[in-house]
């Protein structure tokens, strides 16, 4: 058990939104328009993306209220499967799955504040090793903080929305395309590669799941924040994008990550830009800051089980893992100064999206729930193990380096779990 302290269905609702408005929605389209063009074509798949996420988080619903230990996937893979997917699966969350989602925020964050700082890395280096020290203080801290920032990403990414819709595109030919076009296009290898960045928009509809030990009544607060956040996130992508393709055009966007300040840069001139360009980068604080409060936990709940990770398993008198958050810290600077920004997604994506299918896969094995119960089961988890392997299929083979850099990732946590088993027991 970490700490006493609780938090509300609404904290934990915020912890997912927050974790899962970043960076994705931000910079995805960008890519996505340099394999497929058509408006239906990426309104498509921001809801297909949006309805696998709902149902993963009616899976990690049930998962969470049967287990009740925080954890996460490590506590579902281990108790449902075998020990040694939960050490995979821990594996990737600390060097990928919670590290790389924070040094992608910091990157992003540097591209949209460059007008202010020019090319530095400061302000994302700043805020990577700034923001963790905020959540080895209590867990009533980390709440107020995580509360804090997630009010101010909310009501900025409602006012571009809202800005977006209601005012008219200054620009001859904007990238809105509602021609037959998509018919094709949903068939192209392309759609496939572009869900990736998609799923990895709407990475962190589980973040709740991790802490649930945290949750207070969890049998009926997980589910409620889990639904509701992964809901309203689906509805606030969907806008987002028809704002970014009304007013700016495919060429301007195409290929590029900081698309949001390019489509605001021709509705409100270069001044207007500029304040969104800030805001944007100050509002992936509360992306960096909910990774860096759920991933160590994933991490903790592995250390106590292996001596090689015994040492990470060591909380402070609040209960906090600050030796887990420290080194999740350190492996997001090293993915920071050491990746680019499209590798890192792609086979952060990857790995993340095979993982959560095996998670998917593993509340199959419940016999009796004794918490809340996924609708139409099993049809649902069929649906999305059917989908996700499909994409992740045509990723290896679009995308072999980045897939096979995620594949080398697991090979190696299954020769450390060989190694560290074997030391456990003795």
């Amino acid at each position: 058990m970490l700490s006493n302290s609780k938090i509300s269905w609404k904290t934990a609702a915020g912890l997912v939104v927050a974790n899962m408005i970043g960076t994705g929605v931000f910079t995805s389209l960008g890519f996505q328009l340099a394999v497929v063009q058509n408006t239906w074509t990426i309104l498509i798949l921001w809801m297909v993306g949006g309805i696998m996420a709902l149902i993963g988080s009616f899976v990690y619903a049930e998962l969470g209220t049967h287990f009740r230990r925080t954890g996460g996937d490590y506590i579902f893979l281990s108790e449902s499967i075998h020990p040694s997917v939960g050490y995979l699966y821990a594996w990737v969350s600390l060097v990928v799955g919670f590290s790389a989602p924070i040094a992608i925020a910091a990157m992003a964050m540097n591209n949209y504040l460059s007008p202010l700082f020019g090319q530095s890395i400061l302000p994302g280096l700043f805020f990577l090793l700034a923001v963790p020290i905020a959540h080895i203080f209590s867990v009533s801290r980390s709440a107020q903080f995580q509360d804090l920032m997630t009010l101010v990403k909310i009501l900025f990414v409602l006012v571009l929305i809202g800005m977006g819709l209601f005012s008219g595109s200054k620009i001859e030919v904007s990238a809105i395309d509602l021609s037959s076009s998509w018919k094709e296009e949903v068939l192209l290898p392309g759609f496939a590669v572009s869900l990736i960045y998609v799923f990895y928009a709407y990475t962190g509809w589980n973040s709740a799941a991790y802490i649930i030990e945290e949750v207070d009544q969890p049998q009926k607060n997980l589910p409620k924040a889990l639904i509701s956040a992964t809901l309203s996130v689906m509805v606030i992508y969907i806008l987002l994008q028809l704002v970014l393709l009304k007013h700016a055009s495919v060429d301007q966007l195409s290929g590029k990550v900081e698309v949001a300040d390019i489509a605001f840069g021709n509705l409100l001139g270069s001044g207007g830009a500029l304040w969104v360009s800030f805001f944007i980068g100050i509002q992936l604080i509360a992306t960096i800051s909910g990774y860096a409060w759920v991933g160590p936990r994933v991490t903790y709940a592995m250390a106590k089980d292996f001596k090689l990770w015994r040492p990470l398993a060591k909380i402070n008198s609040n209960g906090i893992p600050v030796r887990a958050i420290f080194l999740n810290t350190a492996i997001s600077l090293i993915l920071f100064v050491s990746g680019s920004f499209e590798q890192v997604m792609l086979y952060a994506g990857f790995v993340l999206q095979l993982m959560g299918t095996v998670t998917i896969f593993s509340s199959l094995r419940i016999q009796k729930e004794n918490g809340f119960k996924t609708p139409f089961k099993p049809l649902l988890q069929i649906i999305y193990l059917i989908f996700s392997s499909a994409i992740m299929g045509y990723l290896v083979w679009d995308r072999p380096k980045e897939s096979l850099a995620g594949i080398g990732i697991l090979l190696l946590g299954a020769m450390l779990y060989a190694f560290d088993s074997r030391a456990s027991k003795s």
